[in-house]
């Protein structure tokens, strides 16, 4: 039998972890002691729900603080995604779209979930486009990788990012910002917090960003491209002290957009070779990549536009009763959007189409979570509790300029979509001895999900019955499963934790358009001619069984840190979506795909390199692919990787402080160096490669010693270069960002 041979990189990471493992053992036989000048600063985090050190928090996470998202310039999710092990954070037209360690979702309609959870402040933010609003006033994201689901919960099979965002103090304090940069950026941010008295503290934040487009126009109309900004967001919140033991936080935010949601290009703009089934990578200009002259033979573009609204009211309680503590969240959430966009829109490998997509879409949720947690350091902790969560959609896709394919001038899609999701969980944590401690946790969820509405054929833009053909879309489907959890921390060392977990996890199921013969709604019976079948209108929960053991070790006095893991996952059920033609009208469906793995290494830390340098490191390994899975009866895509998982990452990054004009500048730089990795349609038979690439930013910031003001000079892409991050079944592709530079000026009072 032929040895399986083990790539270079992989030999580097694996002995280097192992490496780390025994120094690690050498090197802390002694207590640590910490150099508070020179240290890494600890970092508090609730990952487990409960507040506890990062270093001593048995999960594979990262932490990105306020302060450092504003020195890399990260004020939207989507920008921070390279800064993570192992994940990407891509902004489609659509909304945002995570991926972790190779698993990820395309279906961002209504009806569909994601395998990434996106919480703000603990609450869970079902639909994409509620995702993609502005950073404002962060404490901390909370990137936790690795299924979630038992203290979590729904679609957290791939892992969750928690955005959490900074509470009022007792302090009166306030902040401005000012940004100006390319592109015509230009940015305003403020927070200002008020104790009002013992009882009660106020905090506001508002921000306002403006943007021209990254893309251009070579259609050769006078109309504005996509990739643009306009956007404003406030955030107001109050905390009332009942007594000392009880605190009740209130957040309402509000969100604005408007812009132009045309930000793809055809994906032959990165590729030759599309046609044929074999796209190639193209040699090509930054700027021809962002230009959009793709001119339908069909009808004549239209000024795309983007108007979105979303806002939340959350309610945090914690009530100390001393033994254990009683949290309370409840949150209700809105999101409404109207969007007229271009299409590119392939029918054939050599015919293309322009298509007008009208949307129309109002959203809303509510959660409410009950839980109780113990206090003490005894040898038990547990906590437990009662989740809830609803969501209600009415949705109106409305599509023009598909005559050519046999299609009516107008071809929609009125939904109305509802979801509900209860859940009961705990989980037990044991102190065997001062350095073992074992965990076990479970949680049952029940899930409904609902929907009616229709695929209408129609002559003008209101659906004329005397003229006009409806075709049933209604369905409603009811899944359920038990997760569950179990954990072992070891202390290897005072300042090095071991730990291990075997998990499970579980995406609810869902459906399609079309229905069952028979079946009738809003007066529409559903005839067999046009019906489809069970097992193509339904498609079964995502599951997943998840192995993974890790290290977090703190090393020479705090001034170094380690943190590894390894892990290794075995899903069935995978669920993945993309279009095809039902009933003669395309549709996006969702199907399982069999059975994929995922398993790789990761490692990363910070150096404190004397009293001014500051070095961040980072390397992992994945291998995410599928075991079993077969896009069409005669083809198998067994072995292929799934998308965005890039074979191997490294990162590095430095700062350094120097001592200049009575006051202090910090020089830094971070470089990601990635694999390539694939993209791809299985419903067309697809995989678009992204070749192997290196981005760069840079950072210089100065502050004068005890000044309250500080200047900030941003480089994001010194290499200008840009890839697809989206691209979708009609060959609709969505760029990264080029090159972006920007000047912030700081003030605080």
């Amino acid at each position: 039998m032929k040895a399986k041979q083990v790539r270079p990189a992989q030999k580097l990471l694996v002995a280097a972890v192992s490496g780390i493992v025994c120094s690690i053992v050498h090197a802390q036989q002694a207590p640590v002691t910490q150099d508070d000048d020179t240290a890494v600063p600890e970092v508090v985090v609730t990952a487990q729900r409960t507040a506890s050190l990062a270093s001593r928090t048995p999960v594979a996470m990262s932490v990105v603080n306020g302060e450092q998202l504003r020195a890399i310039g990260a004020d939207s999710p989507a920008t921070l995604g390279p800064r993570l092990p192992n994940v990407h954070i891509d902004q489609a037209f659509s909304g945002l779209r995570v991926t972790i360690r190779g698993i990820s979702n395309n279906d961002t309609t209504d009806k569909g979930d994601p395998s990434a959870a996106f919480m703000l402040d603990g609450v869970y933010i079902a639909r994409p486009a509620g995702q993609s609003g502005n950073l404002l006033d962060v404490d901390r994201i909370e990137v936790l990788r690795g299924p979630q689901g038992t203290l979590y919960g729904r679609n957290t099979t791939a892992g969750l990012v928690n955005v959490i965002s900074n509470a009022p103090t007792d302090r009166l304090e306030g902040a401005l910002g000012l940004e100006a940069g390319t592109y015509g950026k230009r940015k305003i941010d403020g927070v200002v917090n008020l104790p009002v008295n013992g009882a009660l503290s106020l905090r506001a934040a508002v921000s306002q960003i403006k943007q021209d487009p990254f893309m251009k126009n070579g259609q050769g109309t006078p109309h504005r491209p996509g990739m643009d900004r306009d956007e404003r967001d406030a955030r107001l919140s109050a905390r009332l002290k009942f007594n000392r033991n009880a605190t009740l936080v209130v957040r309402y935010d509000h969100g604005e957009t408007e812009g132009n949601n045309d930000r793809f290009v055809p994906d032959t703009n990165f590729y030759t070779g599309v046609a044929g089934g074999r796209p190639v990578w193209r040699d090509s200009t930054t700027d021809q990549r962002l230009t959009n002259s793709f001119r339908p033979p069909n009808m004549t573009p239209v000024q795309g536009w983007h108007d979105r609204l979303a806002r939340g009211l959350s309610a945090d309680l914690s009530w100390d009763l001393g033994p254990a503590t009683v949290h309370y969240l409840a949150s209700r959430r809105k999101l409404d959007q109207e969007i007229r966009q271009n299409y590119y829109y392939r029918v054939a490998p050599t015919v293309a189409l322009g298509v007008i997509n009208n949307y129309d879409g109002h959203n809303e949720q509510d959660s409410h979570e009950l839980r109780i947690a113990t206090n003490g350091s005894g040898p038990l902790s547990a906590q437990a509790g009662l989740y809830y969560f609803s969501e209600d959609s009415n949705t109106s896709y409305a599509f023009q300029g598909l005559q050519p394919v046999g299609l009516p001038p107008y071809y929609a899609f009125p939904l109305h979509t509802q979801a509900r999701s209860r859940a009961v969980f705990g989980q037990l944590t044991w102190r065997v001895r001062d350095d073992l401690r074992l965990t076990a946790g479970a949680r049952r969820t029940e899930d409904d999900k609902d929907r009616v509405g229709s695929t209408d054929f129609q002559q003008g833009p209101v659906f004329n019955p005397a003229t006009d053909r409806r075709l049933l879309n209604a369905a409603e489907l009811d899944t359920a499963r038990t997760t569950w959890r179990l954990g072992a921390e070891f202390d290897l060392a005072p300042a090095t934790l071991l730990y291990a977990s075997l998990a499970t996890g579980y995406k609810a199921g869902g459906f399609n358009d079309g229905c069952i013969a028979g079946t009738s709604a809003l007066g529409v019976t559903c005839p067999a001619a046009a019906a489809v079948t069970e097992s193509a209108l339904y498609y079964q929960p995502e599951e997943l069984r998840a192995y993974e053991a890790g290290l977090k070790s703190r090393l020479l006095g705090g001034r170094l840190t380690v943190n590894a893991a390894a892990f290794l996952y075995d899903y069935t059920n995978l669920q993945l979506s993309g279009t095809a033609i039902v009933s003669g009208a395309p549709r996006i469906l969702t199907s399982n795909a069999g059975v994929a793995r995922s398993r790789g290494l990761e490692l990363d830390g910070e150096v404190r390199i004397g009293a001014n340098g500051h070095l961040s490191y980072g390397a992992t390994l994945l291998d995410a692919h599928y075991v079993s899975y077969a896009p069409t009866p005669t083809t198998s895509w067994a072995g292929r990787k799934l998308d965005r998982a890039p074979n191997h990452v490294y990162t590095l990054g430095y700062e350094h402080r120097f001592a200049v004009m009575d006051g202090q500048l910090r020089a830094g730089v971070f470089s990601r160096r990635s694999a390539d990795y694939v993209i791809a349609v299985p419903s067309q038979l697809l995989e678009y490669r992204i070749p192997a690439h290196t981005t760069t930013d840079a950072t210089l910031r100065y502050q004068p010693a005890g000044g309250n003001w500080s200047l900030l000079a941003r480089v994001r892409n010194l290499e200008n270069s840009v890839r697809p991050s989206i691209i979708d079944s009609f060959g609709m592709t969505t760029p990264t960002a080029p090159r972006t530079a920007d000047l912030r000026l700081d003030l605080s009072f």
